[in-house]
């Protein structure tokens, strides 16, 4: 069970880091490497706190269903508190282009949807 959720996890995460550099990419070649940077920017935001819930599921695989439910909750919260923490943070950075950090964070983001859609 534990090596089929991380095989899936995995892919997704591997996915993520592919859709995010091929948006990242097209913008870089559309408007220029501020753009670029600033999707890069937005992928980070959504990547580094999926990893983090997939680590914390991962660790309540094989445990009884109560510590799965907190495991789940207590990553759920600390994948909100971290995105949070990364938008503060990478809204800093002179010269960012709002929209294309949207563009990427939502890309990465899709890659659930799609991975939904294919299973």
């Amino acid at each position: 069970m534990a090596d089929n959720f991380f095989a899936a996890v995995g892919k997704i995460l591997i996915a993520q880091i592919l859709v995010v550099v091929l948006v990242a990419t097209v913008l870089m070649l559309l408007f220029g490497w501020q753009w670029a940077g600033s999707s890069l920017l937005g992928g980070v935001a959504a990547f580094v706190p999926n990893v983090y819930f997939a680590w914390r599921i991962g660790r309540s695989t094989g445990q009884q269903p109560k510590k799965i439910i907190q495991s789940y909750y207590k990553g759920e919260s600390g994948k909100l508190i971290l995105t949070a923490a990364l938008f503060a943070l990478i809204l800093q950075v002179p010269n960012l282009q709002a929209a294309s950090l949207f563009v990427g964070y939502f890309a990465a983001l899709s890659v659930f949807w799609f991975a939904l859609l294919m299973r």
